[in-house]
């Protein structure tokens, strides 16, 4: 029998996933590693940390499945995008990677906008600076790190790190690198200009090819790291929500999907490129070819309720053990008991600053009209109503710009939870569905393997084949008039605050 492998690396860990050619999951293994936060604002990660899940998931997945690394025929990568690699000349890491939430490159982002201009930029990478993307933190190294900068000989995206453990290779694909801000996003290549601008030497950067293009094989060091076979044909891949898209069967234009993930992601695919010019959402090169993405990304979804638990339920925690039980599913159930509302009680989702639909790396988590009526269950709901308004205003943003989804999928962990996704259709005004089998970036990846090493002869024909709709929920008018009330007090509220949070970010300390 013959299998593919999608590895995604994400930031609590990486996956990895065997599937036969024809959508069965053989077997699938995750490897998880720590997130180095230093200062307020910081988020680091070790790519080699990264290179051992993966190294650990393949010997995972062919043991428990009794396959053969020879009876792989493709490998696709999909991992978490804006992650900033730098290697030396002989292709080590010089530094932890700074990753996707890491919001210290406030002042690299302004200097971007006050010395480029915000249009110009927008115009070539489709988005306005952004203190998440790649090309800030290049700038706060070069600033703040000379000499480990001096010393780069190559920067990369973290699934383009383990392209290059795989293969030897120092490349990337349009999907991902559409994040860094150092592409032309409509000529889907990089921009002379803007690297120009910039000061970064396009020598640093990889190759560029589509997603589903075979970029290299297996090394015979990386085989035998790995348990892989040399030679097997590795794809270009995609960063996680464009990935995610082709896993969840978001390849053509009018369809979208909703990740309730660490972070929260609402993704629709386009014919021709969409630039929203105020900033809100970005715009990126689809990992199907000749089509483009409009996301939107909310910093903290479920991180604002794995914060929430962590900090708050252990009881919740303590009870789901002895019922053998997701401490998630208990406070579903307790959120369940609040009303819509939960009782004039708003949270606005901003635990690491935020993205979309304001990009601001300043703003921070608010619980907005606590009373003492509230109890434990209120605020959990509160957080999960929150996040929903989020994907609602960014959603809102989207049909501004004409692109109108019909549908949406949903997947990620959040998407588990029946209450979440009621919550999203009601506020959406639309379907909301669920998969069969929801394996996101990694089936993605493989997808993209397939279709790159010839066993489909298209991304629309391997996705038909491969990817099966699930449970579907339906608008409720009424919830969703009511949850609009709401939302539009929630929307307010970004304004209202800016300035406190301004003042707050320049108070001393961390």
């Amino acid at each position: 029998m013959k299998y593919l492998i999608g590895f995604d690396i994400g930031t609590s860990g990486t996956k990895t996933l065997l599937m036969t050619v024809d959508g069965a999951v053989a077997a699938s293994a995750t490897f998880e590693y720590p997130l180095y936060q230093e200062k307020n604002g910081w988020a680091e990660q070790d790519p080699m940390d990264w290179w051992k899940a993966v190294c650990r998931g393949v010997k995972s997945v062919l043991s428990s499945s009794g396959a053969s690394a020879g009876d792989i025929c493709g490998i696709g990568l999909s991992g978490q995008m804006h992650g900033l690699v730098m290697l030396d000349k002989d292709g080590h890491p010089l530094r932890r990677s700074i990753i996707w939430c890491d919001q210290r490159t406030g002042e690299q982002a302004e200097w971007m906008e006050n010395h480029i201009g915000r249009d110009k930029i927008i115009q070539i990478t489709a988005n306005p600076p952004m203190t998440s993307f790649t090309a800030a933190k290049i700038l706060w190294v070069k600033q703040n790190e000379p000499d480990i900068y001096g010393r780069c000989a190559h920067i990369l995206l973290p699934k383009d790190y383990i392209r290059y453990k795989l293969t030897g290779e120092y490349a990337t694909e349009v999907s991902d690198a559409s994040g860094m801000q150092l592409m032309d996003i409509a000529g889907r290549c990089w921009s002379d200009e803007i690297l120009e601008l910039l000061g970064i030497d396009r020598a640093l950067l990889g190759d560029m090819y589509e997603s589903q293009d075979v970029t290299g094989t297996v090394s015979s060091i990386a085989a035998e790291e790995s348990g892989l076979n040399p030679g097997t044909p590795v794809v270009g891949g995609a960063g996680d929500n464009p990935a995610s898209a082709v896993g969840t069967g978001i390849v053509s234009q009018g369809s979208a999907f909703t990740t309730l993930g660490t972070s929260g992601v609402v993704y629709a695919v386009s014919d021709s490129v969409h630039i929203d010019m105020r900033g809100r959402v970005h715009t990126l090169c689809a990992s199907v070819p000749g089509k483009w993405t409009v996301m939107s990304c909310t910093q903290a979804a479920g991180l604002s309720l794995q914060w929430f638990r962590n900090q708050f339920c252990m009881n919740e925690t303590l009870e789901a053990e002895k019922a053998n039980k997701d401490p998630y599913t208990i406070m579903d159930d307790e959120a369940s008991t609040i009303p819509i509302g939960c009782d004039k009680l708003i949270y606005l989702p901003y635990l690491m600053g935020e993205r979309s639909p304001h990009p601001d790396p300043d703003c921070r988590g608010v619980f907005f009209g606590l009373s003492a009526i509230h109890t434990r269950a209120h605020l959990i709901r509160a957080v999960m109503e929150g996040v929903a308004y989020s994907q609602g205003e960014c959603v809102d943003v989207f049909k501004e710009m004409g692109i109108m989804p019909k549908r949406m999928a949903v997947c990620g962990g959040g998407a588990r939870s029946p209450m979440w996704r009621q919550m999203l259709a009601d506020i959406y005004g639309c379907d909301v569905y669920t998969l069969q089998s929801e394996q996101g970036g990694a089936l993605g990846g493989a997808i993209l393997a397939g279709v790159g090493v010839g066993l489909y002869g298209s991304l629309q024909e391997a996705c038909g084949a491969m990817i099966k709709e699930g449970t579907v929920c339906s608008p409720d008018s009424g919830s969703g008039a009511l949850y609009r009330q709401y939302m539009k007090l929630y929307s307010s509220l970004y304004g209202k605050l800016y300035e406190s949070w301004k003042a707050l970010a320049s108070i001393g300390g961390q």
